[in-house]
This record gives C-alpha cells, structure tokens and sequence, in this order.
C-alpha cells in the first residue's frame, strides 16, 4: 500500500510538467484509467471532478484518496483554495530554498542583539538552528497575518478559487480572454503542484 502511495504521489508530480489542455472536457473512462491501474476505482455512479481544471494529461482525473468523491462543490472549491494556497507557499519556499543554497543573503544583521547576519544563517531547514525565537515568532505572526487578513477573498468578488486580487488587478487579469485565463490558471496549478513535490524533496 505504502509503494503504491509513492507511485501515485511521483506521478502526480511528474503530471505538473506535462503540457497542459486546460479546455474543460466532457467526462470520459479513461480519466478514471489511471486510478483503476492502481486498484483504487471510485464507486459507479458516483459524482466526479474529471472534467475541473487540473484533471490533465498525464493522469487524467486523479483522486487516490477519494476527497471528491461526491464532494459538493462548496467541498470542491474549499480543497482547490488550500492546493492553490499550498503551491503558492511551496514555489516560494522552493525558489528561497535554490537563492540560500546558492549563497545568496540579505545584507546586515538578522539580530542585532544576538550579533547575527543574514551571512551566518544556514539555507533550508537548518535555519532552525540560528533562528532567535523572536525571528520565527515574526514569521509566525507574519503568515498569519497574510493568512487572516490578505490571502483571502475580502471583497467576494473572487472569479474563482484563490482569485485574492480584491479589486486590486496590478497584471491586467481582465485583459486575457477566457481561453488565456484558464491556460494561466492551469500553469501556476501545475507549478505549484510540481514545487509541492520539490520542495519535499530539498
């Protein structure tokens, strides 16, 4: 059971550099082929995703888990949120992770009460090593506060799930059509489902 998770799971990663057709596409069993590969084939007749954005080539329709399996679109919209939120954190902790480990720091100090630079902090989790308590209390803080207050839907004028502009578009969203924005939705889905990946594996 457990190997078949870690296939499952690599194959989900690998699914996230795949080009994607981001068109919405009506159900079909072989987005369900994969899943019946691996013994793990929804129950008949039940309500499935296969044809949301995400549910691409290689795969197909993947959920080895069963989450959606007759999930309500509240349910449905709900766990998009937090895979989005996920893989927005995840490329960031990726792309911080590669500038770190390139040697690349802040100039000056981190804490001047503990004569500590940016210099002599170590990259990816042995940072836990030099961090004063008060630095990861901040980021504690900070997270929360862009978790309560910013990466939210304040105004609900969201278009879709984790749409957080809020009536603020810097990027011009409302200029690309409607085949443009789903391909850009498709793409930062899959980046951030590869980077999930990646960053669990530095």
């Amino acid at each position: 059971m457990f190997r078949t998770l870690l296939v499952a799971l690599a194959l989900g990663a690998a699914s996230a550099f795949m080009g994607a057709p981001v068109a919405h596409r009506a159900a079909s069993a072989g987005k369900v082929s994969m899943m019946a590969k691996i013994g793990l084939t929804p129950p008949p007749g039940a309500k499935l995703y296969d044809d949301a954005l995400g549910a691409q080539k290689p795969l197909g329709y993947f959920d080895p888990l069963g989450l959606l399996t007759n999930a309500d679109q509240e349910r449905f919209d709900r766990l998009r949120t937090v895979e989005l939120k996920h893989g927005r954190i995840s490329m960031l902790a990726v792309l911080g992770h590669l500038v770190t480990g390139a040697g690349i720091r802040l100039p000056g100090y981190l804490s001047n009460s503990a004569d500590l630079q940016f210099s002599d902090v170590s990259a990816g989790l042995k940072v836990f090593e030099t961090l004063p308590t008060a630095g990861l209390a901040q980021i504690i803080a900070f997270v929360g506060f862009l978790e309560i207050k910013v990466m939210r839907d304040v105004t609900g004028l969201g278009e879709f799930p984790g749409d957080y502009r809020n009536g603020i578009d810097p990027f011009n969203w409302d200029k690309f059509d409607d085949a443009t924005k789903l391909k850009k939705r498709a793409i930062e889905l899959n980046n951030g489902r590869a980077a999930q990946m990646g960053i669990l594996a530095l």
